[in-house]
């Protein structure tokens, strides 16, 4: 177990690739998903299934119902063993091609056994399913390639064995696919030259070596973009491939667009939302060698790149990188229990930094790479956050939501360029309360809050959708209401009127999101995560409602908030450029210092120290139990925990949606060098529950984000 609790990867119950065709029994991951049945069960090798080989799909009878399963392995028949026992034929090889290796299988194991899951659980969404015209398609490929680079050495040859280095290619003895050759590192290390260890890094990866860095990026998302180039580029030049994990499709897109310009090869696009034929296409193209680099959001660290020697992670704090399927690992640490089995780099890269990051900096696993302080001011806009004082001194409007300094700079930042405004909350009017007392409006038909979408328009339920026609008051018997919060599209409405003469556009999921935006002056008003890039830069930025955006809950409620506001201010011009952000509404003290002295890093010191004192992950193993109360104790009492372990709880929690009788909630912790055994025993507990059938389902989550 290493020191920082990423566990290496020694699959135990998965064997070595297979080599002897004339074994006689397969082990077989069958999808089942239950916990008692997490292991390999035996199935005879038909003889007309020679072909079978590590990392198939096949069809197998389980329990009288025909199932998919994954050939893991293969043993001899057993005269002592197997004599007795009535084992069943695998009925049918579903693909000739093995689209598992033993690396993804041995890291689903690994995964599945940390996060307290089963493996056919993990492989679900590791491996996407299988598209027989999409298959048929990237072999077609393979085979033209490979006719196509025959023919160009029986031709291009000048008779001595050597070829025109223009036309090289790089051949995987493994598949015999094939790739155009990478040019060469550029010539210039602009980006990663001004980082202390960055030059190293490049050295590093250039000679084939793996290491590993945390990089906080400053500068925007163009500067981010154009060191990623040059480590890909490093990495593409050793031979090795790139795995590159984002948030978001939209940065899959953009990023995509722009090494697509700058790397002469295919960069295969790993996006979920993209379908069955697409995703399948996108894998098998990069499982054969046909594209050595990938680009994709959180399935994607699952990709099977081929002599893989680069993995980058984009903002490592964004939540969308968490698998939402039990059991529900983290894209940034699959990368990092891919990294040492692999020998792979890797670099996670954002303009915050996480506590787990900073952990991994701490233990001496990664290397902290950043800017120099004085050149992080040089490439960072002016922050400012005034306070009561401050505001009472700058005129009338003291105790607006948008107060008299605010509107000064989205004045004069217009004379320059677009302006961000950055709301909290989308729609017109999320939340309304009586005129009289303040109580909170709620539905007559459901209890939910209510809202208005548009001035003028009937309340109506934010739960349910009914129309409040003739609201009362239940406290106060009152008939008015008004606003207790502001919406995106309500902040668009008061701008607009400020600014008759400029554009003012909405970025939310509703009515949608803005991709980029021109340098002329207009505002943009967007909600946390769709912010969109603007071509210069915006020439400044708000960002409204501070303590509202602080008053997110969770463990890492602090980090978020932070990230959050970074990454709004990092899309706005440096201060030589005239670039500023300024603060309104409150919030959380330290958060807002961190922004105002743009200090992520120290903000991550202290946020993993109180994490420390606490006994929180990063620096412990922690698990949440969460289900009905019977069924919780129930896991509590067969759970061997190890002796260091802490119970705390369990206490009762709201039962969800559709559910019947009180839920409750444990929380486990033990410190790192227990905490393999913590997940083993979890684990064993559920498996025993699963085996004598109990009643209620338990959810287990491993390290997370909210307890």
């Amino acid at each position: 177990m290493l020191a920082f609790d990423l566990p290496a990867l020694a699959p135990a119950r998965i064997l070595d690739p297979i080599t002897h065709h004339g074994a006689q029994l397969a082990l077989v991951a069958v999808d089942v998903g239950v916990p008692h049945l997490d292991r390999l069960f035996d199935y005879l090798i038909p003889a007309s299934m020679s072909e079978l080989g590590f990392g198939m799909r096949v069809k197998v009878m389980f329990a009288g119902k025909e199932r998919d399963g994954w050939v893991l392995g293969t043993r001899a028949w057993d005269e002592r063993e197997d004599a007795t026992r009535a084992l069943a034929p695998i009925r049918r090889l579903v693909s000739p091609v093995a689209t598992l290796t033993p690396a993804i299988a041995a890291l689903a194991r690994s995964v599945a056994d940390r996060y307290v899951g089963t493996l056919s659980d993990v492989l679900r969404f590791a491996v996407p399913p299988r598209h027989a015209r999409a298959e048929a398609g990237v072999l077609a490929a393979i085979e033209k390639a490979a006719l196509k680079v025959s023919a160009s050495s029986d031709g291009d040859g000048d008779g001595d064995g050597t070829r025109d280095a223009n036309s090289a290619t790089e051949t995987d003895s493994a598949s015999g696919a094939t790739t155009p050759a990478t040019p060469g590192a550029p010539a210039g290390h602009s980006v990663m030259a001004g980082l202390v260890g960055g030059d190293v890094l490049l050295q590093r990866m250039s000679a084939g070596e793996h290491p590993r860095a945390v990089w906080t990026v400053t500068g925007g998302p163009r500067r981010w973009r154009e060191g990623l180039t040059e480590i890909v580029q490093a990495a593409r030049a050793a031979g090795r491939g790139v795995l590159i994990v984002v948030p978001d499709v939209r940065e899959v897109d953009s990023l995509a667009s722009y090494l697509g310009e700058r790397v002469d090869e295919e960069i295969a696009r790993l996006v979920a939302g993209d379908g069955p034929s697409v995703r399948a296409r996108a894998h098998l193209r990069v499982l054969t060698g046909l594209a050595r680099i990938a680009i994709g959001t959180r399935a994607a660290a699952w990709a099977p790149v081929m002599n893989l020697g680069l993995m980058v992670c984009l903002d490592d704090g964004d939540d969308s990188l968490r698998e939402q399927r039990a059991p529900y690992p983290h894209a940034a640490q699959v990368l990092a229990m891919r990294a040492e089995p692999e020998q792979a780099a890797l670099v996670f890269a954002s303009a915050a930094r996480t506590a787990w990051a900073q952990h991994l900096v701490a233990t001496g696993w990664a290397a902290s790479l950043r800017e120099p302080r004085n050149v992080v001011r040089l490439l960072t806009p002016r922050v400012s956050s005034p306070d009561e004082q401050e505001l009472a001194q700058s005129g009338p409007g003291v105790g607006a939501r948008i107060p008299t300094p605010a509107w000064r700079l989205v004045g004069e930042a217009l004379k320059e360029g677009p302006v961000l405004v950055s709301s909290p909350r989308s729609g017109y009017v999320p939340l309304v309360v009586c005129s009289t007392c303040r109580a909170p409006a709620s539905c007559g038909e459901c209890g939910g809050s209510l809202h208005l979408s548009t001035t003028g328009a009937t309340p109506s339920c934010s739960t349910c959708g009914h129309d409040a026609v003739d609201w009362r008051c239940k406290e106060c018997s009152g008939t008015k209401l008004r606003a207790a919060r502001i919406g995106s599209m309500r902040t668009a409405e008061e701008l607009g009127r400020a600014f008759p003469q400029v554009p003012v556009q909405v970025s939310a999921a509703s009515p949608g999101i803005l991709s980029t935006v021109d340098a002329k002056p207009r505002i943009i008003v967007a909600t946390p995560g769709a912010e969109p890039e603007a071509q210069d830069g915006y020439a400044g930025a708000l960002l409204l409602d501070a303590s509202l955006t602080a008053a997110i809950t969770g463990l890492a409620a602090g980090e978020e908030t932070l990230r959050r506001w970074l990454a709004v201010a990092s899309l706005v011009r440096d201060q030589g450029r005239g670039g500023r952000v300024m603060v309104l509404g409150g919030g959380a003290p330290a958060a807002i210092q961190a922004l105002v002295r743009w200090d992520p890093v120290g903000f991550a010191e202290r946020e993993l120290a109180e994490r420390a004192e606490l006994h929180f992950p990063p620096t412990a193993r922690v698990a949440t139990l969460t289900g009905p109360i019977a069924a919780v104790g129930d896991l509590l009492d067969l759970a061997e925990l190890p002796s260091n372990a802490e119970l705390l709880g369990p206490y009762t929690v709201a039962t969800p949606d559709g559910e019947e009788g009180d839920y409750a909630r444990a929380v486990v912790r033990a410190p790192l060098s227990q905490g393999a055994a913590l997940s083993s025993a979890i684990k064993s507990a559920n498996g025993a529950r699963s085996a004598h059938k109990r009643a209620g389902s338990v959810r287990v989550v491993v390290d997370p984000r909210d307890l």
